[in-house]
């Protein structure tokens, strides 16, 4: 209960809404066109106490009401699943169940408009930070999830807190964005497989537009009455990629180093491919403070970098204190007879270090 009141005052805007959460999501394919998503995980106020968490089948989960009891809607697991969490195992952020489904949790501050909290009907609430569990816990497709929403009603973990999106993808490549503005919600298909924060999903796309002169490879040269005009380097056909933090900008550079990634053999080397593309996306920590003396005492930004293996079910991660990449396979837990668990990514907090050895 600690940790659940503690965040939501750090959502609720303890800390200013636009240091907080800036995440970043892409999706790759093999030559096979399996898909492979990833996403990188900031929050630029405090370390976040990320853990993973197991969770079996028939394991019952409730959700949190605004006043933080444990009284909303109650949920049994039908598929077991893996998920990445913060501050408390709940409040997954990502993770894929033994079905193949990947869910995503990004924030998305000013633009989302849930329906109010109504006490008549807490059975049918979840909370916006456990809605990924929710779904985790019960579908298999986007289909089945689709027809389920109008059965529940989502509202948020505090009423003062930011709203946030989500992504779902099928191993099937198929992935959607759910929204909710005004109170509505809206599934958005996103063949394009990128997603950031606000401002929402159609924006985005349309802005895409913007940037439409955009190439991969160098410009060729150019005479200019008797000067001649050469690239400086390589890559110039992207001159003009916007480079700072912001969601619009994050969202044209993903889009960009997605599309023009080489379309790998496997998997294994596609999820390697994801972590490097995401190293362009580390936010350095002390950029979002104009006063270096609110700069927290952490390495990164940017905490932890995920990317999921759907086909395979296997979820990877490394986070800013060990960017040794972990792997989690849900195809080697028995999900019928695992016990529920969740454990800290980092005891220790200090990169390991390889010292060699010269004789």
């Amino acid at each position: 209960m600690k940790r659940l009141i503690i965040f939501a005052c750090i959502l609720a805007g303890t800390f200013s809404a636009h240091r907080a959460l800036a995440c970043t999501g892409i999706t790759l394919h093999t030559a096979n066109n399996y898909p492979v998503t990833a996403r990188t995980i900031e929050w630029a106020a405090t370390p976040l106490h990320a853990m993973y968490v197991i969770v079996p089948r028939g394991q019952q989960q409730r959700s949190f009401l605004p006043d933080g009891t444990l009284a909303g809607k109650t949920f049994t697991a039908k598929y077991g699943y893996v998920g990445i969490s913060v501050e408390n195992d709940a409040f997954v952020m990502e993770g894929i169940n033994e079905a193949g489904l990947g869910v995503g949790l990004f924030y998305f501050p000013q633009y989302g408009e849930y329906q109010p909290y109504d006490p008549q009907k807490k059975e049918q609430s979840v909370s916006d930070m456990q809605l990924a569990a929710w779904i985790l816990s019960s579908f298999a497709s986007i289909n089945e999830l689709q027809a389920a929403m109008p059965q529940i009603r989502v509202i948020a973990t505090d009423p003062r807190a930011s709203t946030v999106h989500w992504r779902i993808t099928e191993s099937s490549g198929r992935q959607v964005v759910l929204e909710i503005v005004n109170q509505h919600v809206h599934f958005y298909e996103n063949p394009l497989g990128v997603l950031t924060n606000s401002p929402d999903f159609g924006w985005h796309l349309t802005n895409l537009n913007n940037y439409v002169n955009l190439s991969a490879g160098s410009i060729n040269h150019r005479q200019v009455g008797r000067l001649n005009l050469n690239a400086f380097g390589g890559g110039s056909g992207l001159h003009g990629l916007p480079g700072d933090m912001t969601p619009p900008s994050r969202f044209i550079r993903a889009a960009f180093f997605q599309s023009t990634a080489p379309r790998l053999a496997d998997e294994d080397a596609t999820v390697m491919q994801a972590f490097h593309l995401l190293n362009n996306f580390d936010i350095p920590v002390g950029i979002q403070f104009s006063d270096p003396r609110e700069v927290p005492n952490m390495p990164s930004a940017t905490q932890v970098t995920i990317a999921s293996d759907l086909r395979n079910q296997r979820l990877y991660y490394r986070t800013m204190y060990d960017s040794s990449i972990r792997c989690i396979d849900l195809k080697s837990i028995n999900f019928q007879r695992v016990k529920f668990q969740f454990a800290i990514l980092d005891l220790d907090k200090r990169q390991p270090i390889e010292y060699i050895r010269i004789r």
